[in-house]
């Protein structure tokens, strides 16, 4: 598939990638949006696989089953398949969203394995578009971070402002606090699982490049530490309804320790390189 349908491969990443995204926000926020969406780029997601699979039987005359690589795209595909189903006469949103994140997990170890079988041209230019992807996807992320730190910040600015009764004048300019607690809070449930992607792309391209690489990378595990401390940060949020002070004084903290992390893995670590 990757050898021959490489521009189909890219798209069915990416569809399936933004699936789970949207299944992830909807997992934080119960965002019936975001899960319809979500739902809709699946289909899509199925009909390319089934398009593949249907070309295999009636093309290739077999069955995705032969070798070990082949049958991990068709138990991808059984796991978008069930997914659908459930999705269709059971509500039960949470598992959906585990089920596809790790169908999409089988998926990128299909194509991880096919990359390792192919030398064609074909082959490299996809696994250095994979490294883009995923060192593009790290920055978004970071980026919904950071906005969502300013977000927290100008939150403890307002919340000083109003204790002290000082600055009166600015508070309608900054925002009331309800709104920065909340747009710092979707800003991070966006970045979260672009981050995520991002690590597993990195994590994949790492094992079908040629570059030699050590897991215990302070890159790779500063990468894995800051997705820790977000996730902390959404748990505490959508499980036990925390909010206002205490979680942006939280995300100011995660933002430093991200900065840090940036400034530390660019400067020791030898993973890109």
């Amino acid at each position: 598939m990757i050898e021959e349908w490489k521009w189909v491969s890219e798209l069915l990443i990416v569809v399936y990638g933004l699936s789970v995204i949207g299944y992830f926000i909807d997992f934080i926020q119960s965002n019936q949006k975001a899960y319809t969406y979500a739902f809709w780029l699946l289909r899509i997601a199925w009909f390319i696989q089934s398009i593949y699979f249907g070309q295999h039987l009636l093309v290739e005359q077999s069955f995705p089953v032969a070798t070990l690589v082949d049958s991990l795209f068709f138990f991808s595909w059984i796991l978008i398949t069930l997914s659908l189903i459930i999705h269709k006469f059971i509500a039960m949103h949470f598992i959906v969203f585990f089920i596809n994140l790790f169908g999409f997990f089988v998926l990128l170890l299909y194509v991880a394995a096919t990359l390792k079988q192919g030398t064609s041209e074909r082959s490299v230019e996809f696994i250095h578009e994979m490294l883009i992807a995923h060192i593009s996807l790290a920055f978004v992320s970071y980026g919904f971070f950071t906005v969502s730190f300013f977000f927290s910040f100008l939150y403890l600015l307002q919340y000083h402002l109003l204790k002290k009764k000082k600055g009166l004048k600015w508070l309608w300019r900054i925002g009331n606090l309800h709104q920065l607690d909340q747009y710092s809070f979707q800003a991070i449930t966006l970045g979260v699982p672009l981050l995520l992607i991002s690590i597993i792309l990195g994590l994949f391209w790492a094992s079908i490049s040629a570059v030699s690489v050590y897991w215990y990378d302070i890159k790779i595990l500063g990468s894995i530490f800051v997705l820790v401390i977000y996730i902390i940060y959404l748990t505490i949020r959508a499980l036990r309804r925390h909010r206002g002070k205490t979680l942006a004084t939280y995300n100011t903290a995660a933002f430093l320790l991200l900065m840090i992390n940036f400034l530390l893995s660019n400067t020791y670590s030898e993973f890109h390189f």
